[in-house]
């Protein structure tokens, strides 16, 4: 069984509070983006259960990886059904961009064993396995335009369609921590809210909808807010960073992407090719 794992931007991301568990509370809209891996299930009878990986590099080994990580869940709850499986994940989108890369891998993991095996577990169970392994992991199950609060897990369908747009994501060469991007935050109130983003035409969300980590990211990564300015200048109708970075992405009229040139050694992607 073959899938291929999509990535997410966000589209808004505002920390609203710091937890008592040390986590914090935002509010943000997940929007699914046709930026793909490629994840294989084989059967191996009677043999133990392996992945392969291959593309990009993926830090950490085995045990931490979430495709694995999945597979142990699901093979622990139903050690009857599930039978050792060859895993072939091939990585495309880059790790610590904001994209949710891995997460999705891993609930695309869930959702394919879940067919692969007959598990029978419906959206809900599926949505409660995912939110074992990350808490952007039970968006990718639905896997539809969504608002998100709490840690990212607490989900809200939205009307959102951008098939009409062209998203060009910019992948820089550069990676921020999780650390880093928190460093400057200060939690507050969100100034809009994104459960009412289908009222606004993506022209007026320039004024209207922030990323705060950008505020940190790109105090100290400046080549970030120079990858934003040249995409308004050539055109992007909304600019933004993904998540904490360090992907940006430029939403443009049909049939227009910026020309990056030489800025920074980069990655692009655009959802509808001129």
């Amino acid at each position: 069984m073959l899938t291929f794992p999509n990535a997410k931007i966000n589209i808004g991301l505002y920390i609203t509070q710091k937890r008592a568990d040390g986590y914090h509370n935002l509010e943000t809209v997940f929007y699914p983006v046709p930026f793909r891996d490629a994840l294989e299930l084989v059967d191996r009878p009677g043999e133990e259960g392996s992945i392969a990986l291959s593309g990009l590099a993926v830090a950490g080994d085995r045990e931490q990886n979430l495709v694995w990580r999945a597979f142990q869940l699901l093979q622990h709850d139903f050690s009857l059904q599930v039978k050792p499986l060859q895993i072939f994940l091939h990585k495309v989108i880059p790790m610590g961009a904001g994209m949710g890369g891995g997460s999705s891998d891993a609930a695309f993991m869930l959702r394919m064993m879940n067919e692969h095996f007959q598990l029978g577990l419906d959206t809900a169970k599926l949505e409660s396995y995912a939110l074992k392994l990350g808490s952007d992991c039970p968006f990718f199950i639905r896997n539809l335009p969504a608002f998100a609060a709490g840690r990212g897990e607490l989900l809200e369908p939205l009307s959102l369609d951008l098939s009409t747009y062209n998203i060009q994501i910019i992948c820089p060469s550069l990676h921020v921590s999780t650390a880093e991007a928190f460093s400057g935050i200060k939690p507050s109130t969100a100034p809009f809210d994104l459960r009412r983003i289908g009222e606004l035409a993506p022209e007026e969300w320039r004024t209207h909808i922030h990323n705060s980590f950008e505020d940190t990211v790109m105090i100290a990564h400046p080549v970030l807010q120079d990858i934003k300015a040249e995409l308004y200048a050539q055109g992007a109708i909304y600019a933004s960073m993904s998540g904490s970075g360090s992907a940006l992405y430029g939403i443009f009229p049909r049939g227009r992407q910026a020309s990056i040139g030489t800025l920074i050694p980069h990655i692009t992607w655009c959802s509808h090719p001129a």
